[in-house]
């Protein structure tokens, strides 16, 4: 038998897209322990009981100045990204900065999945975009949302069965309208503003058959997103994964939208089908709403 020092590393995975690789934090930290270690097998550490268990391991939790920047730290000890780097904010996220350490505070004794998205999000902006071509590639992917895009996809009342320059969709039903409602009061406003904003053509579909977009669109896009920072573009990132729409996220990233109008963009759908037949309580539903509308919070929040 014999007493060792363990660093602790707690990993907490989020679920994303299967085309896009599963976001996750790790956070380092060193801590002093005592650990019994077998003559053979495995060691039974507090660091595997950490990893195990997910307990909180920490007392304290602060925001310190570094040169130029702000140091999230857990019992006077930096926190660290997955890739091992300081987490570290410039000294003009000062909100950021409080946001992550009060994620962590408001851990109990058992964390909780998915409660720490400031802390994923300022992780993915430090550690993945350190180079041109890992950005070159989100931009692609991004790009992809673009084509596909949510609100792309506009209903129809069902008057527009009564005019005869409509008869082609004969085959579709009319959508209800308070679908028709929600997508004129959360989506038209966004696509004017995408319209006016940077001079481009959006098209739009009442059917199942993709409207391609013009080149130019996706060039102009794509040039919007290569002015993005790294903040600014793990921003984007996330709030098109969570939205599965190019055109929410682009505006909650910039600011022209706010995390609950973001969110009731997202959840068009929805509520329509939740106005037209009440809502049914779904602990699990709503807990996957709760967390977009964190994530969402965050992306506002980051920049």
């Amino acid at each position: 038998m014999q007493s060792i020092g363990a660093r602790c590393i707690l990993t907490s995975l989020r679920r994303l897209p299967a085309t896009i690789p599963p976001y996750y934090f790790r956070v380092q930290c060193s801590i002093r322990s005592q650990a019994t270690v077998a003559t053979s097998g495995p060691a039974v550490t507090a660091t595997n009981r950490a990893e195990a268990t997910l307990k909180r391991f920490w007392k304290t939790v602060g925001v310190e100045p570094r040169g130029d920047a702000f140091a999230i730290t857990l019992d006077k000890r930096p926190l660290k990204t997955p890739s091992g780097n300081p987490l570290v904010l410039p000294k003009t996220k000062p909100l950021a900065a409080t946001l992550i350490a009060a994620e962590w505070e408001n851990q109990e004794t058992l964390l909780k999945q998915h409660s720490l998205p400031m802390t994923s999000l300022a992780s993915r902006a430090i550690d993945a975009f350190k180079d041109d071509e890992a950005k070159k590639e989100v931009r692609r992917q991004l790009l992809e949302y673009l084509k596909t895009d949510t609100i792309w996809y506009v209903a129809f009342p069902k008057t527009c069965l009564l005019l005869p320059q409509h008869s082609v969709r004969s085959f579709h039903s009319p959508e209800p309208d308070t679908l028709v409602k929600l997508q004129k009061v959360h989506w038209e406003p966004l696509l004017d503003w995408a319209r006016s904003e940077y001079g481009v053509e959006i098209r739009t579909t009442d059917s199942f058959v993709l409207n391609p977009q013009p080149d130019e669109t996706l060039q102009k896009f794509d040039e919007v997103l290569t002015k993005f920072n790294s903040w600014e573009l793990a921003a984007m990132e996330r709030a098109t994964y969570t939205s599965k729409s190019f055109l929410i996220a682009l505006a909650l990233t910039l600011r022209k939208i706010t995390a609950e109008q973001a969110a009731q963009a997202s959840h068009v759908e929805v509520n329509s089908q939740i106005e037209k037949w009440g809502e049914v309580e779904d602990y699990t539903k709503n807990s996957k709403q709760r967390d977009i509308h964190s994530e969402k919070t965050a992306v506002f929040s980051i920049d």
